[in-house]
């Protein structure tokens, strides 16, 4: 099994735990992936408020490189997932606007054209898919630890372009938290909206919805919250205490990435799957 690896700006910066995780986990796994080659900005749910055209053209140079890979893309980040989906439903629908697009690609000297023959998955989706890739890996059961799943909006939304399970009542998450021997727990807030891409703009907003997120599992009992998306993970990881105080809130859990469970399971140790590198809560995991 191997995939064209997208890893998306936030996983060369700022969660590089997240990529480190990841490459180890997949390495366990035996998923191979070999990284997109010059991969460029997916426009992170704002570049095509700017120029629609461009964004497209960016995704499409993305996804054409992986077709000349010969392999479908694997992402780990919600809104990569998104954006890349996004752009192939239209360009594989509009055949006058994939010609435009290729010829954006053709004067600006890019070497493919797109061509619609890579399909675009997330890493979670992955094991959802294939939960036979976790048989006889798994040697630290997470022995019925409370984890709740938090999916976030763009794994979810729009339905159409996703299409991965149910996207108004998920459940892969919990099927896969409970496939690492924890249990799932239900809190309210488990598919609203971190607020990551208004953070600067509404920021009281934001905040109490990082807050309401953090203290909606916590009163659920969750030892910790798990998300697909790294962006979900670094704002809730990073404003816990802002959100915590705009909520009057005395919930203090760890935020993970997906792939930093999953190594856990797999007998990783914290600081093997970068735990060190979190900012809230590090003395509140029992796991590791």
């Amino acid at each position: 099994m191997k995939y064209a690896l997208f890893p998306g700006c936030v996983l060369e910066g700022a969660a590089a735990e997240a990529y480190t995780s990841l490459k180890k986990v997949c390495e366990k796994l035996g998923i191979e992936v070999e990284e997109i080659p010059n991969w460029t900005c997916c426009g992170a749910s704002h570049a095509q408020g700017v120029n629609d055209l461009a964004a497209l053209a960016v995704n499409a140079r993305n996804i054409s490189i992986a077709e000349n890979m010969g392999l479908d893309i694997m992402t780990v980040c919600n809104t990569c997932t998104l954006q890349l989906r996004t752009a192939k439903a239209r360009l594989d629908k509009d055949e006058k606007l994939r010609a435009k697009v290729n010829q954006i690609l053709k004067d600006s000297g890019h070497p493919y054209e797109y061509k619609g023959t890579s399909q675009v998955t997330h890493f979670l989706w992955i094991l959802d898919d294939h939960p036979e890739l976790l048989d006889g890996k798994i040697t630290n059961p997470l022995n019925g630890y409370k984890v709740a799943g938090y999916y976030g909006c763009h794994i979810l939304r729009p339905q159409e372009v996703m299409d991965h399970g149910d996207g108004k009542h998920p459940e892969y998450l919990e099927r896969l938290i409970r496939k690492l021997g924890a249990e799932p727990v239900w809190f309210s807030a488990n598919r609203k909206c971190c607020g990551f891409h208004a953070q600067l703009a509404a920021e009281h907003d934001v905040l109490v919805a990082t807050g309401q997120i953090v203290d909606s599992a916590d009163q659920a009992g969750a030892g910790a919250i798990v998300t697909p998306c790294p962006l979900c993970q670094m704002q809730l990881d990073m404003y816990e205490p802002e959100g915590r105080e705009a909520v009057h809130s005395q919930a203090e859990v760890p935020i993970l990435h997906l792939q930093q469970l999953v190594g856990l399971a797999l007998g990783m140790t914290k600081a093997e799957v970068g735990f060190d590198r979190h900012v809230s809560a590090q003395e509140k995991l029992k796991l590791g």
